[in-house]
């Protein structure tokens, strides 16, 4: 008669806070072994801008980069190449000017051998050779003198374009002979002059300091 009484009866089956917290309920102390879940504190999540820092060559992180600074020390970079910059621009314009005077002096017809550039380009190695070896072996020049003399002025007094176009355009005009020369002179006689050039300026400066002379140091 009493079986009907919600209140009889085993309170585990009709009390469902009542349970052992062993048993799975949802007042548990300690979780299951199986859940997921439960496998301890979870870190907090990173910000979504947040970027890892690139690996260091041992495999540690390092610390992001200041970007301000690198960009000062970029300004200050650039910054400081200006004065070579400048002083290259200045040299390649008074050389090129001189090579225009050069080849507007010394004409040559279209199909006949180009002695203004063949006399520029070799002359210009020459050059180079006593250039190099002056302010590389022998003294010590202002940083600024040889980018304005070697960089600058010889290399706008000299021209591979123009001795390319050459070679083609005799070669295009049924002059082979004439562009075979050219193409092939000129590479030997350059070659001829900027060693020569260095050996005579090398004996000559260590001649008159006493001293032996040396090779060009790398």
């Amino acid at each position: 008669m009493h079986d009907d009484d919600p209140h009889n009866g085993d309170p585990h089956d009709s009390d469902p806070h009542s349970g052992d917290p062993h048993d799975g309920g949802p007042h548990a102390d300690a979780p299951r072994e199986s859940d997921p879940h439960a496998a301890g504190p979870r870190e907090a999540p990173r910000p979504a801008s947040a970027s890892p820092a690139p690996p260091s060559h041992d495999g540690e992180r390092l610390l992001p980069t200041d970007m301000d600074v690198a960009a000062r020390d970029r300004r200050a970079s650039v910054l400081s190449l200006l004065p070579t910059v400048a002083v290259v621009a200045l040299g390649g314009a008074l050389g090129a000017a001189a090579r225009y005077a050069v080849e507007r002096a010394w004409a040559a017809p279209p199909d006949g051998f180009p002695w203004a550039t063949f006399t520029v380009n070799v002359a210009g190695c020459a050059a180079m050779g006593i250039v190099v070896v002056l302010f590389m072996e022998v003294w010590q020049a202002p940083p600024l003198v040889r980018p304005f003399l070697a960089t600058g002025f010889l290399g706008g007094f000299t021209t591979l374009s123009t001795y390319a176009a050459d070679t083609e355009r005799l070669a295009r005009l049924d002059r082979a002979g004439i562009a075979l020369a050219y193409y092939a002179g000129t590479l030997c006689a350059a070659l001829a002059a900027v060693a020569l050039t260095s050996a005579l300026t090398r004996r000559f400066a260590f001649a008159r300091r006493g001293a032996p002379a040396r090779r060009a140091v790398r």
